[in-house]
This record gives C-alpha cells, structure tokens and sequence, in this order.
C-alpha cells in the first residue's frame, strides 16, 4: 500500500495500481450499474491530455521531461493500454469530474514510472499541477464526449450504408413477388414484397442522411474554457493552440466555439444527437416488427417470407425455429428510445453554469450509438441478407383475398365492388369467379385489370 491524501484526509491505495485517492473514493461513492466509462470516452480524454501536455511544453509552461513522460503514458492509453485503470463507475456525481481525476491520477503515476519514480510521489508529477495544467473537467469532459461521438458515428454510419445495400438487394430480387398489402392490419391492395423493402432501404437512406449531417452539430467545443466557459487560468494563446492540436491529433474539424458560456452550460446538441438516434431506432423496429410478421406463422400465421434459421426456439416444442434477430434489434430499439429520454431529462436538468449530468449523457449517448451499429449490423448480417420469398403462399394469400377488388372499381363501380366483396367474405368463394357470373367483363379483361404489375403502380382504369 502507498499513502495519499488530499482534502479529506489521507488513504491507503494500492501499490500496484495507477490511480489515486481520488478515484479510490470515486469508486466507493458510486457502486451504481457496475458499467465502466466507455472506452472511446477513455480515449478522447487521453488525447486532450496528450494535446494538452503538448501545447504546455511549447508554451514553456510544462518542464520538457514532465511533458514528454505525460505524452508518452496518453499515447499507451491511446494504443489500449491500461484500461482496466478506469474503475469509476459510468454515473458519477461531479459532472464528470471523477472521470478527469482517474485520468489525472493514472497519467500522472505513469508518467511518475516513465521518469524512473515510484507511483504516488506526485513531487516528479502532479495530476493537477502537471497533467491537468489550463484545464477543467468541464471543458475536458464535453468536448471528449463529442470527439468520442463522432468517433463512433462513423462505424454507424457506415453499418447503415451496408443495411441501404442489402434492403435495395432485396428490393430487386422481390420485384415480382405480388402479394396483399395491409392497412391497419387488414387486407388493403396488392404490393409487390420489393416495394416492401424499397420502402425499407429509402427510411434506412435518411436515417444514415442524418447521421452523416449531425456531426457538424458536434464540432463545437469550448475547450479552453475550463471552469464555466471563461477561460479563466488558460490564456489565449493556449486556447487556439489546444483546439488546433486535437484537430490534428483527431483529424476531426472541431471549431472553437466562439461562446464557450454556452457550450459549458447547455448540452442540447446531445438531445438533437439523441433524437437522430432514436429516429433510427424507430425506423429499425418497425422493420423488425414487418418482418417477424410477414414470416410469421409459417403456416398458421402470413409465412410470406421465410428468415434465416439461427437457433432452436423451444426447449419443449420440437422444430420451432423463432425471428430472434428482429426481436434482438427490436429490444434494442426499445433500449435506445428510453436512453433518449434519459438524455433529454438530463440535459433539461442543467442549472445555471454546468450539467451535472454530464455523466449519464455520455453513457447513453455513446452506449445507444455502439448499441445501434451492433444492431444494424446483425439485422444485415444475419437477417436481411438470407431472406427469402415464399411466392406460392404470397400469391396463395392473395387469390383468397379480397385485396384485387379495389383495382375493379374504375370498371365496375363503388357499389358493384362492394357487393362483390360482400358475396366474396358470406361464402368464401374467389373474388375472380363472382364478377366473372356478376358482371360483363370477361377473363381477358379480368387478366389485364388483374395483372400485377397494372395493380401496383399508378393507373386509372386503363384510361
């Protein structure tokens, strides 16, 4: 054991590790969901530290040997080292500020091995002196998270780019499958199952349109401000060249913005994040929700479609095979949803010059963001990608229904349509043989007014 104080006292910290008393009594305070920070957040503070360390040094703020050990400790952080460090539970009081400080802490005892000293003597380097010299959790913190964000948009984004493809493969290779479309659950007018998932790949086409675009709302970051956007203990010229370095580091063009007061105190941006994310949670549900019905069954329920079988669905009933991946996705939609209303709540419960809840935003955000890829991914991969029709039973469905009346109302009429659909549900018999014996159209015209592709695209009675 080592000893360490700070302003509550003195405490015993293990010698092995490399954080400090800080986290030691972070990690006793917050016993909450047993989640550690997420790893990408983890890393973007490593690199605002590294990029601060450096910008100190060239400023001559920060003695070389001390930099360079900081900047060196952040890179192992960067490359995946250490992370089991990070003990601070994901929700934590202080808006982050446990986060910094366990970064602070493992940064500096790092550094404090790298130049040779034993981990606590904090007279070689300081966690605060040193590692987080010009800053504040409260300008690290936030622009982390939006590095992060970013970060892990891309992935996103790119999942949903591959889902676009596989929906729009689909789209042509059910192009002649006609079948009975719904309303409101019930028999409505035939569709083509391509225009089903056309449909399908053009929602996917917006939800990744918006993701692409959102990031812009991102770039905005008040690093430099510390405590509550003044800048207060961080002078100009470290304040362009901070926000220029982790440009450089990220390769992300982050701006500083130009009222970083606001930035500090309002995290509305993760809202409309948030909102864009749940947008796609919908979207990815209701297609969830379509396919586990359209292959319900397969025999007593629609069994228009057959999904890939990926595992037995019963530990009693024999051959039961169930849609486990649209329902995966879909508890992962309901998962993302409710961390959007989480996120908005917090970011309302900001008072005054800070969030407090910084903490629960970024969990949610970044948790619903990876959640999403992941869902998106095995829908495409696992699902969409083997999908296949089963024609005879959609045309089985079809012909029993009562779906091609509409398509006789240009010929026939409102009314005459309505009795042959009465007819049609009294006594079961097919919509085709009642207006061949009730009306004067003959099976020649039946076939044209009939055909599939006359009823599922624009027409007007042949006018």
């Amino acid at each position: 054991m080592r000893r360490e104080k700070d302003l509550l006292g003195e405490r015993n910290v293990p010698e092995d590790v490399y954080y400090g008393i800080h986290t030691l009594r972070a990690q006793e305070n917050f016993p909450l969901t047993g989640s550690p920070v997420h790893p990408k957040l983890i890393w973007s503070i490593a690199l605002i530290k590294k990029a601060a360390a450096a910008v100190n040094m060239e400023l001559g703020d920060l003695d070389e040997a001390i930099g360079k050990a900081i900047i060196e400790a952040a890179d192992e952080i960067l490359n995946g080292q250490w992370l089991e460090q990070f003990v601070v539970d994901a929700l934590q009081g202080g808006a982050g500020t446990s986060t910094n400080m366990n970064m602070n802490e493992v940064l500096a005892n790092r550094a404090i091995e790298l130049l040779g000293g034993s981990k606590g003597d904090y007279s070689l380097v300081h966690p605060l002196n040193h590692v987080n010299l010009h800053q504040s959790t409260n300008d690290v913190y936030p622009t982390a998270l939006r590095i992060a964000a970013i970060e892990l948009l891309k992935p996103l984004s790119d999942a949903c780019a591959f889902l676009q493809t596989e929906l729009q493969n689909k789209e042509e290779q059910f192009a002649g499958v006609i079948k009975v479309g719904r309303t409101e659950m019930q028999d409505a007018v035939p569709i083509m199952l391509g225009q089903e998932f056309s449909a399908y790949a053009q929602a996917i086409a917006r939800d990744r349109w918006r993701l692409y675009k959102v990031e812009e709302r991102l770039r905005q970051a008040n690093l430099g401000g510390t405590a509550v956007g003044t800048g207060l203990n961080a002078g100009k010229k470290y304040i362009f060249m901070i926000n220029e370095r982790v440009r450089q580091y990220t390769k992300i063009g982050l701006a500083r913005a130009e009222n970083m007061i606001d930035i500090t105190q309002n995290a509305d941006v993760f809202v409309e994040v948030s909102g864009l994310l749940k947008a796609l949670a919908v979207n990815l549900g209701k297609i969830a929700h379509d396919l586990r019905l359209m292959s319900s069954g397969p025999r007593a329920g629609l069994g228009e479609i057959a999904l890939p079988e990926r595992q037995a669905g019963s530990s009693i009933m024999p051959g039961k095979v169930n849609p486990i991946i649209p329902e995966a996705v879909n508890q992962a939609a309901f998962q993302v949803m409710a961390s959007d209303m989480a996120i908005a709540m917090a970011a309302q419960s900001g008072q005054l010059e800070l969030n407090a809840f910084m903490p629960l935003i970024a969990h949610h955000l970044l948790g619903s963001i990876e959640l999403l890829t992941n869902s998106v991914n095995i829908l495409s991969e696992f699902c969409i990608k083997e999908i296949a029709a089963r024609e005879d039973r959609c045309a089985q469905l079809l012909e029993n229904s009562m779906a091609a009346i509409t398509a006789l109302v240009p010929y026939i009429g409102y009314d005459k349509a309505t009795e042959i659909a009465k007819i049609a549900a009294q006594t079961g018999k097919a919509v085709r043989k009642i207006v061949m014996e009730t009306t004067t159209l003959t099976a020649a015209e039946l076939d044209r007014i009939l055909d599939p592709y006359t009823m599922t695209r624009p027409n007007a009675g042949g006018k």
